[in-house]
């Protein structure tokens, strides 16, 4: 198999993974919309889904992990005729896997012994109340600062320099470089939810399942080229 190939099967795998353990996510834990839910809410859905909940989120962190190695591979195909933006795409899809994997990962290894405590019938008034604010703040600065902020802005951008790449090569059509540039848009519009616009969380969502459909049909494209 070529570079192309293995390029192309990492591109429509990649996606395909992170929808089915999201689709799994949302089924069993109402994700995303339960981040926003109070704390006690979260704890306690997060204990009555026991070790399943906790595999789907590891599962869901290595998922974006896969985004590494598929950012170096496109690196690959594009180094020859495009360096400086392959080498541009290469950093920026290491960072928006990195990022992600680290917000995420807190559900597996963090939020357990918080939910623990928490459920716990031994723990006191002030032990839970500790454990709400303590979980409150990680979940903040993890959550939505490092796998939600910094994964937005590495992602669309890492999007906008592949189309970039895609406009320069003949394998693609403009619609399709288009295409994904207009999902990195959508998923920077989820920037503006904390600033209090509610249908950014929405159109984030949208964008993100958009953006996995432009990605598999990037990855078709090299493996018929």
């Amino acid at each position: 198999m070529t570079t192309l190939d293995f390029t192309g099967l990492a591109l429509i795998v990649v996606p395909l993974l992170f929808n089915v353990v999201f689709f799994a996510l949302a089924r069993s834990f109402e994700y995303p919309d339960i981040l926003r839910k109070p704390t006690d809410e979260i704890l306690q859905r997060f204990t009555a889904g026991g070790a399943r909940l906790v595999s789907l989120w590891y599962l869901f962190a290595v998922t974006a992990l896969l985004a590494i190695p598929m950012a170096i591979l496109v690196f690959f195909v594009f180094l020859d005729t495009q360096p400086a933006l392959a080498i541009t795409s290469a950093i920026l899809g290491t960072l928006s896997g990195l990022v992600q994997a680290l917000g995420l990962f807190r559900w597996s290894f963090v939020v357990p012994s918080f939910a623990a405590t928490y459920g716990d019938p031994a723990s006191s008034q002030a032990t839970r109340d500790a454990v709400r604010v303590a979980f409150s703040a990680f979940h903040q600065y993890a959550g939505v600062a490092i796998g939600e902020h910094l994964g937005y802005l590495f992602t669309a951008s890492w999007t906008f320099v592949l189309a970039a790449m895609m406009f320069g090569s003949a394998l693609f059509t403009p619609v399709l470089s288009l295409l994904g540039i207009a999902s990195g848009v959508g998923i920077l519009v989820g920037l503006l939810e904390p600033a209090g616009w509610k249908p950014a969380g929405m159109i984030n969502a949208i964008s993100y399942l958009v953006w996995s459909l432009w990605l598999i049909l990037v990855g078709i494209t090299f493996l018929f080229a």
